[in-house]
């Protein structure tokens, strides 16, 4: 494919064309046709030029909207990210609060062993005629 300047030289010889066919043929019938020929391929020169610069728009504007399609990429994975934080932290939710029903579990396993040897030591203090234990501000024996 011919570059730019090959271009502007092939119109610029077909312009010269068309004067000489028109100096040459004047007066003659012969006149339209050959002006034809040139004329055919100073349209076709023009075409060129035109797809050129609708390719040459397109790039541009490809090359303009770069940088755009790169920020979109990085809201996209930014948004990837987010969603696994987000079940990461919902996991790790989960997971405390069946760590905080184990331990209630195990309080409460302990509070009912403490009760449940109060009861005989009291009676064994009782049988050995301890004074039995006195009770704290909160209700337990000290």
């Amino acid at each position: 494919m011919p570059d730019g300047r090959d271009i502007l030289r092939e119109w610029q010889n077909a312009m010269q064309a068309i004067a000489s066919a028109a100096r040459g043929a004047a007066g003659q019938s012969e006149l339209p046709k050959a002006l034809l020929t040139p004329m055919q391929r100073q349209l076709e020169l023009l075409q060129e030029v035109v797809d050129r610069e609708r390719r040459l728009q397109a790039e541009i504007a490809g090359h303009l909207l770069d940088p755009f399609d790169a920020v979109f990429d990085l809201l996209e994975e930014s948004g990837k990210t987010f969603r696994a934080q987000a079940e990461a932290l919902e996991e790790a939710s989960a997971a405390l609060g069946q760590t905080a029903q184990l331990m209630q579990t195990q309080a409460e396993i302990y509070d009912s062993t403490i009760r449940a040897l109060r009861g005989p030591a009291a009676v064994a203090r009782r049988v050995a005629g301890a004074e039995p234990r006195k009770r704290g501000a909160d209700g337990a024996e000290t």
